[in-house]
């Protein structure tokens, strides 16, 4: 006996219904998962896929900066503040600057940072992480994460994150690598070269410099 047409329609409906209903709730689930998601686990998620990767990756391994940066762009860039390291890197220098040149500054000091992060990654090869268990309350928004960088044959890299909450998720806003951190390194750079010549010099000397890094990335 030939299926109802009436049912079978109904009965299609129900099924785009109810696959609806679960991929939303899926998404919404993962969503959930991802925003809860620990400050000091961020890291270690963030930290170790980008590790097993360039591990993994034969072109990354032999230094093709193309597939480092869109590894530093997919992986890491998401999960850091780059406009509020920018703003204390720049100090109450931040505060007097135009709209335009902050993001401006931000973006040149973004790239910078980039070339930075890809230089780091490009020198990868039997590193293992280990990270100290996190000292914090759950109702912090400030946290420090302490990590090491283990290299046979060498002393251990202390590398320290410090992230700041924004809603429900973290982001990365400060480097510590050797006892310094990377925003007060740069503070003192960016006073002198403002003192100089201004914001707007600042902004030309980091592009000159992104420029210069760019060609000599674009060589390997």
């Amino acid at each position: 006996k030939p299926p109802n047409r009436v049912t079978q329609t109904t009965m299609n409906k129900m099924n785009r219904l109810l696959a609806a209903i679960l991929s939303t709730a899926v998404l919404m689930f993962a969503g959930t998962a991802l925003a809860q998601e620990a400050p000091d686990t961020l890291v270690k998620r963030i930290s170790q896929d980008v590790l097993n990767t360039a591990k993994a990756d034969k072109a990354i391994q032999s230094g093709n900066q193309k597939r480092i940066r869109a590894l530093v762009e997919s992986k890491i860039v998401p999960h850091v503040d780059f406009q509020r390291m920018t703003s204390l890197a720049a100090g109450p220098h931040w505060r007097s600057a135009t709209a335009q040149q902050q993001q401006r500054l931000t973006l040149e000091f973004r790239d910078l940072l980039i070339h930075t992060y890809s230089g780091a990654i490009s020198q990868i090869q039997d590193q293992v992480l280990q990270f100290r268990p996190l000292r914090a309350a759950p109702s912090d928004t400030d946290v420090v994460v302490y990590s090491q960088v283990i290299q046979k044959g060498r002393e251990p890299i202390q590398l320290n994150y410090r992230l700041e909450k924004h809603g429900d998720a973290w982001k990365i806003y400060d480097l510590n690598v050797l006892g310094a951190w990377l925003v007060q390194t740069y503070k003192g750079t960016f006073a002198t070269e403002i003192g100089k010549s201004g914001v707007d010099g600042l902004i030309q000397t980091l592009a000159d410099k992104n420029k210069k890094l760019g060609t000599s990335s674009a060589k390997n």
